[in-house]
């Protein structure tokens, strides 16, 4: 466990499966609020966000399966990385700790958490936010040509088991400080402690980030296209922010993101892709605002 942690918050672990419990960061009181982290990260990314809405909101931030202090299971099979179990996780989570509906907010791969975890859980996911991502179907569209490029890692870390894992585990810190290093604008967002503890966690779980990238590129398509078939979309507020990759890439952000979630607000923001820490305020005045509608 990392010596960093989030002021006023206590830390638990919560079985949320057959041998597989969460590590997560509670605190503050009033209506419930889980924060999911993104990659190559911990429920940390959030300490600055979770102590503001601590103010007058519950907030709960795991570190997700197979990452951080949390529990990593063998990749004996598809599912056990899917973003339909690891939603479950977060529901279950929630449920444990006495929340069975709550404001739900993630960050790039805590995001397509988010995404499946709302789709598959309206009756428990009261709004939602997410942070600079596109569903899992529009992010593989997304990524063509030369301009893809900027996505080598999710072909990486989709290959069959072995090769990848061998290849991240040989350079872990270079492989993950690369995308400490390119997506954010503001490095002093990630003090030397802080990018110390993403790193040493990160090559602590490079079997189980892998399992869940894997996921992406197979069984969570499965599902987002059996959603995408029978036309379900998000029932409940939405709110996305991101930066502007549809200007490189060449899509329409806020056109992809209607089609999932008719009640929709999306804003395209400034900052980096680790906003939570590079523009702290703007992103809890962001989810207190949806919270609280």
């Amino acid at each position: 466990m990392s010596p960093l942690s989030i002021p006023g918050f206590t830390e638990q672990r919560v079985t949320v499966d057959d041998g597989v419990a969460l590590h997560a960061a509670v605190g503050g009181s009033g209506s419930p609020v889980v924060l999911l982290h993104g990659f190559p990260q911990t429920h940390l990314m959030w300490r600055h966000v979770a102590a503001d809405l601590a103010a007058d909101h519950t907030v709960i931030c795991p570190d997700l399966r197979g990452y951080g202090a949390s529990d990593k299971p063998a990749e004996t099979g598809a599912d056990v990385y899917s973003k339909r179990t690891m939603g479950r996780d977060v529901v279950r989570l929630a449920a444990e700790l006495g929340h069975d509906r709550f404001t739900l907010a993630g960050h790039d791969r805590g995001a397509l958490v988010a995404f499946r975890t709302a789709m598959d859980h309206p009756q428990a996911v009261a709004r939602a936010l997410f942070l600079d991502v596109l569903p899992t179907l529009d992010m593989w569209d997304a990524l063509r040509g030369v301009s893809g490029a900027v996505g080598f890692h999710l072909y990486l870390m989709a290959q069959a088991p072995g090769l990848p894992e061998e290849m991240i585990r040989g350079a872990a810190d270079s492989f993950f400080s690369y995308f400490l290093d390119a997506w954010t604008n503001d490095p002093t967002a990630l003090p030397a402690d802080v990018r110390r503890h993403y790193l040493d966690a990160s090559a602590a779980a490079v079997d189980s980030i892998v399992a869940d990238y894997r996921a992406s590129a197979g069984i969570d398509v499965e599902h987002d296209t059996v959603d995408r078939a029978d036309g379900d979309q998000l029932a409940m507020p939405v709110t996305v922010l991101q930066q502007d990759w549809g200007a490189a890439l060449g899509y329409h952000a806020e056109g992809l993101w209607s089609a999932w979630a008719p009640d929709l607000r999306h804003r395209t923001v400034s900052c980096g892709h680790f906003m939570a820490e590079e523009d702290p305020k703007l992103i809890a005045a962001e989810i207190r605002a949806l919270a609280d509608r």
